[in-house]
């Protein structure tokens, strides 16, 4: 019998594609349908032997043994929030930034479209960053990783400096890749938008001898 198989975030990356078509067996179970993607392409079964995955059938989990029967709806799930070592590229350093080794770190061969927004410092001397490093890191991982699961993205970064940043350089940069810009647009914003909310990072104004705190509000949890 022949089932339609959907896939979502980093599988769907690797596939290609979003659905997948296999021929199975009459009576065949969840597990042969896995061993049927894996034949698919290498790129896929590289990424399923890489990563724990749950099948759903009928917008149901289930366990390898179960049975699939002809117009079943299948969805391959990959771990939530980007786990299994599918972590998005994020660092927070005081080295200089750069949206053009972002975006190729983010490119694939199916790319149609690379977002980049760049943070930069306007109007005064310098902007002074201090973050909660490890906490910062990893709240930026999860909205990026949040984003690959939501929108039709095939990859992302972001970069935050710390330490004074002079007029007119990025503090941070994200980069989104996509087959599509809609998705990349979308992404990017929500992104910057979220980092700048949750991401435990704080700045101040450095003019002529003058160091001031940019306020700000509770991060958003």
């Amino acid at each position: 019998m022949v089932l339609q198989v959907r896939l979502f975030a980093v599988l769907r990356e690797r596939a290609g594609r979003d659905q997948i078509e296999i021929e199975v067996p009459d009576r065949a179970t969840v597990a042969d349908a896995l061993e049927a993607l894996g034949a698919v392409s290498e790129p896929l079964a590289r990424a399923l032997a890489a990563m724990p995955v749950v099948m759903a059938v009928n917008r149901v989990y289930v366990v390898a043994g179960a049975s699939l029967a002809a117009g079943d709806e299948l969805a391959l799930i990959p771990p939530v929030s980007g786990g299994a070592g599918e972590r998005p590229h994020v660092r927070i350093t005081a080295e200089p930034l750069s949206a053009e080794r972002l975006s190729t770190a983010v490119a694939t061969n199916h790319t149609g479209a690379i977002v980049t927004f760049q943070g930069t410092t306007r109007d005064v001397e310098s902007l002074d960053y201090e973050a909660y490093e490890p906490m910062a890191e990893e709240r930026i991982a999860a909205i990026l990783a949040d984003a690959l699961g939501r929108h039709e993205i095939e990859g992302a970064a972001a970069e935050h400096r710390i330490g004074a940043v002079p007029l007119g350089e990025p503090s941070v940069v994200v980069a989104i890749a996509a087959a599509h810009r809609g998705p990349a647009f979308d992404a990017a914003r929500e992104a910057i938008d979220r980092i700048k909310a949750e991401a435990p990072i704080w700045k101040r104004e450095l003019e002529g001898g003058r160091a001031e705190w940019v306020e700000g509000a509770p991060p958003a949890t």
